[in-house]
């Protein structure tokens, strides 16, 4: 694609520069990104690598993110994952705990080698369920020095117990493995691997409000992109299946490098952040660069793209990844 035409969900930057760009991670796969670079900016900058929201496209709220970093003077890349939107990897729409965390390795091996990043300063941002895996490539990757975990979901957790730990018994697990067992043996014996759909559209009347929220960013001009799975036909129906039984953020209160972990109280998934918070502090010795930000009145999409009330505290955010990336 021309990088020139642009296709993102958010207005162009005049004070960022803007080149498609990828690179490979550790299994072979060609991930496309955005890169994203102050106007005029010389010398090694400090850097940031972005992902997420859990479906969505580089051209969504990573873009954002990464484009509003680079308005601050940081040179950052927002970039699709294996699997989706322009990265390779087949069969598509799948996700994996360790391949999604390499993702984020990989991108700190690109922003590592580039003659215009300083190496010693590079962060990470994960939104939605990019948080839970940004949260972990940090407690594995000593180059990441900061780490932004945006509206969090931890992946493994809601695969294994269900939205609100509703499902979390022996009983309700093993359904799943069954079903999902199933689909894999059909999908081999048809050589083809279905969606289970994106986010519901037509929306019902009686959806709860989580559901609602995601329609309103996914399903309209607000956040529609024809390469993001949300806003179309969804993950592949086993494409989460690993995350029932490979936890992540294992080893979080080890992490030494910084880490702020932020949400909006009335988000319906901000338990999975306050709690994250609530494991990597646990214990952890390096507790005084660890932060957690609670955001009054916003929901989980109003962190995606400020959701119409500025509801993503920029000032904050570039303070902090000054701070640890100075």
């Amino acid at each position: 694609m021309n990088a020139e035409i642009w296709d993102k969900t958010f207005p162009k930057s005049e004070k960022a520069e803007h080149e498609k760009i990828s690179f490979r991670n550790r299994y072979g796969i060609e991930l496309v990104a955005d890169k994203y670079k102050p106007i005029g900016a010389k010398g090694r900058l400090p850097a940031i690598a972005v992902c997420g929201p859990f479906g969505a496209a580089k051209e969504q709220a990573s873009g954002l993110y990464a484009q509003k970093m680079a308005e601050n003077g940081f040179l950052t890349i927002a970039f699709d994952p294996s699997f989706t939107g322009e990265s390779g990897g087949f069969p598509r729409y799948m996700a994996s705990p360790d391949i999604n965390t390499e993702d984020f390795q990989a991108a700190v091996d690109y922003l590592s080698a580039s003659s215009e990043v300083d190496r010693e300063k590079i962060g990470i941002i994960g939104i939605c369920g990019w948080g839970g895996l940004a949260l972990n490539a940090a407690a594995i990757d000593t180059r990441i020095k900061a780490t932004l975990v945006s509206t969090m979901y931890d992946m493994s957790r809601v695969n294994a117990n269900g939205y609100f730990d509703s499902e979390n018994n022996e009983e309700a697990r093993h359904a799943k493995r069954v079903a999902l067992s199933k689909e894999r043996t059909k999908d081999y014996i048809e050589g083809n691997y279905p969606l289970a759909g994106g986010v519901v559209d037509p929306l019902p009347a009686d959806a709860p409000f989580f559901v609602k929220d995601y329609y309103d960013y996914y399903k309209t001009k607000r956040g529609y992109h024809p390469r993001s799975l949300n806003s179309n036909g969804g993950w592949a129906k086993i494409g989460c299946i690993s995350f029932m039984n490979q936890p992540i953020d294992v080893y979080s209160n080890e992490i030494r490098s910084s880490v702020l972990i932020m949400h909006g109280q009335k988000a319906h998934s901000y338990y999975f952040g306050k709690d994250a918070y609530d494991r990597m502090m646990d214990g952890n010795k390096y507790s005084e660069n660890k932060f957690f930000l609670s955001i009054p009145d916003a929901v989980h999409t109003d962190l995606y793209d400020g959701g119409g009330k500025n509801a993503i505290p920029w000032e904050r955010i570039v303070s902090f990844f000054s701070k640890y990336l100075s």
